[in-house]
């Protein structure tokens, strides 16, 4: 089964690389327009893109949240 999946991944890279390389560089819409006709796959990367996008913005918010709150703890604490 690995081996099916290795060849399947390894294919659709090198296809996403000619794809890429007429521009010069290899992007997702490479890859999403490899599959675009495999309907279940297609979804299910734009799925998990758009999940990867809110957990990135989610990550910058609780980041930034947190330096705020680290900021406003060093400002209430005594110094000795």
């Amino acid at each position: 089964m690995e081996d099916i999946v290795v060849e399947y991944v390894t294919e659709l890279v090198h296809k996403a690389q000619d794809i890429g390389s007429q521009r010069g560089k290899l992007s997702v819409e490479d890859f999403l327009y490899l599959i675009r006709k495999d309907l279940p796959k297609l979804n299910r990367c734009t799925e998990l893109l758009s999940m990867n996008e809110e957990l990135k913005q989610a990550r910058k918010v609780f980041e930034s949240d947190e330096d705020k709150l680290r900021k406003v703890f060093e400002v209430d604490e005594p110094v000795e």
